[in-house]
């Protein structure tokens, strides 16, 4: 009996299987969807060649004109002056900067002038007999002589025998030892050059300074030089004089005239690049600031602008033809922070003016009319 019912099951499984079978096989097969070809909107600028006067604009350092580093050429213990030796203060020229103990070396000094003196007043009687013309002078340069100010130029002989009789002497041998102990004896005083503010100083009152030790820096905050590296290909269209505008980048309102003082004579090999010099001054400008200098060049003929993100490899622009997008060469004769000046465009062309991601050559296009 079980044996009969498992045959009728499996024969209405069998009939189902086979009617729904059927029922597929009969089923209309939908059609695929065809996908609907997208054609990317690109914006699109007309070229007209005209007439750019190019701007050189680079950046550099402003430094002091007129800036030098005091060093110490004698040994010593600093003493105080009238102003403080600290960043910040200000000197007028002449006015005492640095001043080393000099009370040893100032003694040997009077003591060198006092053997001078001597030696002189030795050959005098010498001098009135045998050289009588020439007593005179000796004589009234003797009774100016003071050890306590700087040393007069000797009298000069009238002949070569007062010349060889002065010589033998070891009076032009002791005058110019002496002299050589006045002009390091100076250097214990460091006086101000001109007149200016100190930027850096190293030492203090008490501290013993040495021979070739810098001491701080000293600049003039009125004149001050801007350097920077232009192209050597722009290079012919400066000359020194030249008047340059120059700004500061976080406050571009801020401007001031400078003009062209120096070109380097020597291309760096490196950049390819020629350093200029660009002096100014005004209120506001310090030392260490980085500024832009606008510089007037010459005037490029039969050139476009375009952005400088749509420079492809540096060389080619797209361009809207036939619908589609195609490349073509450019050569670029000038850059500036955001755009290219290029040439070799025709006019009335269409130049792909915002980039678009995923353009390739042979792309098919629109262009876009509304306002970007």
């Amino acid at each position: 009996m079980r044996k009969y019912i498992t045959i009728i099951i499996a024969i209405v499984v069998l009939g189902i299987g086979f009617y729904g079978f059927k029922s597929l096989m009969n089923r209309e097969r939908k059609p695929r969807p065809v996908p609907e070809t997208i054609i990317q909107s690109v914006f699109v600028d007309e070229v007209v060649n005209h007439t750019f006067p190019l701007v050189i604009s680079e950046s550099g350092q402003l430094v002091s004109k007129n800036k030098l580093e005091v060093f110490a050429e004698v040994q010593g213990v600093m003493e105080k002056t009238g102003k403080e030796f600290k960043p910040g203060t200000t000197f007028r020229k002449g006015e005492v900067m640095v001043k080393i103990r000099n009370n040893d070396y100032y003694a040997n000094l009077q003591a060198q002038k006092s053997a001078l003196q001597n030696l002189i007043t030795s050959i005098m009687p010498d001098l009135r007999l045998d050289y009588p013309e020439a007593f005179e002078n000796w004589n009234n340069y003797l009774k100016t002589f003071d050890v306590n100010k700087r040393l007069k130029p000797l009298p000069e002989p009238k002949t070569e025998q007062e010349k060889y009789f002065i010589s033998g002497k070891n009076i032009y041998t002791s005058f110019y030892n002496t002299k050589n102990q006045e002009i390091i004896y100076d250097k214990y005083t460091i006086r101000a050059p001109f007149t200016g503010i100190l930027t850096e100083a190293m030492v203090n009152p008490g501290t013993v300074v040495r021979p070739g030790q810098q001491l701080g820096e000293f600049i003039d905050p009125n004149v001050y030089e801007l350097e920077v590296a232009i192209s050597k290909s722009f290079i012919s269209s400066l000359q020194i004089g030249k008047k340059v505008t120059v700004s500061d980048p976080q406050n571009p309102a801020t401007e001031w005239q400078g003009k062209v003082v120096r070109i380097n004579g020597r291309v760096n090999p490196a950049t390819q690049t020629v350093q200029v010099f660009i002096e100014l001054s005004g209120k506001g400008l310090r030392e260490g600031m980085y500024l832009s200098a606008q510089i007037q060049g010459e005037e490029l003929d039969n050139v476009f602008e375009v952005q400088r993100n749509l420079l492809v490899q540096d060389e080619m622009l797209y361009i809207v033809r036939d619908s589609t997008l195609a490349l073509t060469d450019v050569q670029v004769v000038h850059k500036t922070n955001n755009t290219v000046i290029v040439r070799g465009l025709e006019n009335g062309m269409l130049v792909v003016s915002k980039a678009v991601p995923g353009t390739y050559e042979g792309m098919p296009v629109q262009i876009n009319t509304s306002k970007e």
